[in-house]
């Protein structure tokens, strides 16, 4: 039996086995093709490679909620109507299998095997000649594998961090399947990630075959630079914890380390992501796509009114320079999605929260609370449009405000936003917080009427991010801005309708006035300098709703600090919205009963004049008193079944098993987390 299941997670796959992101862009491969007659052909390269891209977090048509503009959900950045466990210490707990749920699943290896059994059968055919079609397309497919296996290992890099290196198909044989499972430390797993991509840059053409739907040089590039970074950053805030190799109380066995030095990898890594940064970030910098810092982003025939906004919502992005690659969506082809359902009409389940709101400047570039930015505390009684004037263009537009426009009919209707949706509808439609969610929002109401009938793209790629991840690397390893960093930080800070003077809101900040709402504001439980934190600020506030927030706190340790931290959203007690919201009866809509549960807002007595989603009800809420953290959750824990399944020959002595548990985690399924020493 424990054969059977090792081979489930490391073994080769059969043409068979394949799996798809929903028909992404509607190719499948034959499935019944026996290796020798396939992969001898441009298009069955074509056809393999384009069946993994559920490897990208994409939306999967049919799905509820608000998707990829919700996976910043359960941060300082964003809340749901339910809290995640990874802030409440013993509630997260480890998993019987890998299949038990999407951390357990951390531990296993069906795409970084789909894409060897790739490598097995396409390279020794394309080397001997023997694929026919297009060279420069054939090289390109190799090309999109080489990335494909890199995305698949950069996964396991961030949830489990040591994790085996695997690159071939290996044999039906217990003794080598349980020796291939040993996890190797976790920045030679980073190391051989960055060395698919330079295979993966070797390959690529400069624009992929059908456009942006398909991976690229460029995709190669910016991918390279964030798992540089993400290394990078993580070895240097984790450093001498368990978390990192040979820190104090690694699980893993130092004689493997061959001379590891920490320092040393640190700067290497930051190193690289410098450089396959710059080469997407040169040619973006002064070719950023406009914003006219237009109120709507559309007008009722659905033209453009800002392009930066409808970047997030077009059903053609194709056209979009930021836009490296992206998902389509066409009716005509039974491809779509629920997603405008939630953007229109009601607030998708989720909202920003208040720290996040704060965390964007005032035009002239200052914080808020700082002497001179003209900034007015009272504005919050008057409202969100109130409480977001003279602020950073970006949380204006994609934020929806009294007044703005919900959608258009082909009737001609215009219907407006609704901020009632605070205190009615479900966890599928409530504005959590009050500040709802507009970025990725389209204005056809069509699209929004009727189940699965949206098609607005889904960006996997944005270049954009190489500004920001030079910038950070920049930083970080220098302990300064140059000059490329300089003119990167400016075009996007005058893209956002700021002051592209950063100097003047670094000499301007408060770190502890920052921390009050941004964890981000620390590493390791101490505050960081003001420029590191404008820096990831940046970052913060440009990639609201595009799910790198976690990502970015774990590899900043940005969470030893979080006991008790209350999110926030908008003021109603005391504000204009306060006893306004009635139904058609006149009856007050608000409902106040925290210890009963019946509640649909926070209480003024309990939280405070600001909503608290979390402390509408005390019952069965383990963060009714706020968000907590054990540092074990920087990791997700492996699943028992990995222990049984590579023990020695008493599969119930869990303590034989060749691989380790993550910091803090037991090793039997059904335990919670435990502080890391």
């Amino acid at each position: 039996m424990k054969l059977k299941y090792l081979n489930i997670f490391l073994l080769g796959v059969s043409l068979a086995g394949f799996t798809s992101c929903n028909d992404f862009l509607d190719k499948e491969p034959e499935s019944s093709v026996t290796p020798a007659a396939y992969f001898t052909a441009e298009a069955d390269l074509a056809a393999y490679s384009i069946n993994l891209y559920n490897f990208f977090t994409c939306i999967a048509p049919g799905s509820y909620g608000i998707s990829v503009f919700g996976n910043d959900n359960a941060t300082d950045n964003q809340a749901a109507t339910g809290y995640s466990t990874r802030w409440v210490p013993g509630e997260w707990k480890v998993g019987s299998t890998t299949s038990d749920d999407e951390r357990g699943a951390a531990w296993n290896f069906f795409q970084i095997r789909d894409c060897n059994y790739f490598f097995q059968e396409v390279l020794p055919k394309y080397e001997a000649g023997q694929i026919s079609g297009s060279e420069a397309n054939i090289r390109h497919y190799i090309g999109e594998m080489y990335v494909l296996r890199a995305y698949a290992y950069f996964d396991k890099l961030q949830n489990i961090g040591d994790c085996p290196i695997i690159e071939t198909v290996l044999t039906d044989e217990q003794e080598s399947l349980i020796e291939a499972s040993k996890r190797r430390p976790r920045h030679e797993v980073a190391r051989f990630i960055l060395s698919d991509l330079d295979k993966a840059v070797e390959f690529l053409l400069n624009e992929a075959p059908g456009g942006k739907n398909r991976i690229s040089k460029n995709v190669a590039y910016l991918l390279r630079s964030r798992v540089a970074l993400y290394e990078g950053t993580w070895l240097k805030h984790h450093k001498g914890t368990a978390f990192v190799p040979g820190g104090q109380g690694w699980p893993g066995d130092a004689s493997t380390l061959n001379g590891f030095n920490i320092d040393t990898e640190i700067n290497y890594f930051l190193d690289e992501a410098m450089k396959s940064a710059k080469v997407v970030g040169d040619q973006l910098a002064g070719n950023l796509v406009n914003n006219t810092d237009a109120a709507e982003g559309m007008n009722a025939s659905f033209a453009s009114l800002n392009p930066y906004y409808t970047m997030f919502c077009d059903e053609d992005m194709e056209n979009y320079s930021e836009v490296l690659m992206w998902r389509e969506y066409l009716e005509s082809q039974n491809v779509t999605h629920n997603i405008q359902m939630q953007l229109q009409n009601n607030g998708g389940g989720s909202g920003w929260t208040r720290g996040l709101v704060n965390s964007y400047l005032m035009r002239n570039g200052l914080p808020i609370y700082a002497a001179g930015s003209g900034y007015d505390p009272e504005w919050e009684k008057e409202g969100i449009t109130a409480t977001l004037k003279d602020r950073d263009s970006r949380i204006q537009i994609f934020t929806k405000k009294d007044g703005d426009i919900e959608n258009y009919t082909s009737a001609g209707t215009i219907n407006y936003v609704d901020l009632e949706w605070v205190v009615k509808g479900n966890n599928e439609t409530r504005m959590v917080t009050g500040y709802a969610i507009k970025k990725g929002k389209h204005y056809n109401d069509y699209m929004q009427t009727l189940h699965h009938k949206g098609t607005t793209g889904s960006i996997i790629f944005r270049g954009t991010e190489a500004l920001l991840n030079y910038m950070e690397a920049c930083y970080e390893k220098n302990g300064s801005i140059d000059g490329t960093a300089d003119n990167y930080w400016r075009a996007l800070r005058t893209r956002a309708k700021v002051d592209p003077d950063y100097t003047k809101t670094i000499a301007a900040t408060d770190m502890t006035k920052e921390a009050e709402g941004d964890f981000g504001a620390y590493s390791h439980g101490q505050l960081v300098d003001p420029t590191l934190y404008n820096i990831r600020r940046e970052r913060r506030n440009e990639f609201i709703g595009e799910g790198m927030r976690w990502t970015d706190l774990k590899r900043w340790r940005a969470c030893d600090q979080v006991n008790g931290y209350q999110v926030e959203g908008m003021r109603y007690w005391g504000s204009v919205y306060e006893g306004t919201w009635t139904d058609d009866a006149g009856k007050d809509l608000v409902i106040v009963d925290v210890d009963g549960g019946t509640g649909n807002i926070s209480s003024e007595a309990v939280s405070g004049v600001y909503i608290r989603p979390y402390q509408i009800s005390r019952i069965n809420n383990s963060v009714f008193n706020g968000y907590k953290f054990t540092p074990a959750h920087y990791l997700s824990p492996l699943p028992q079944s990995a222990f049984r399944q590579t023990a020695g020959g008493d599969q119930t002595d869990l303590s034989s098993s060749v691989i380790y548990q993550n910091p803090g985690w037991p090793k039997v399924a059904g335990q919670g987390a435990g502080e890391v020493k």
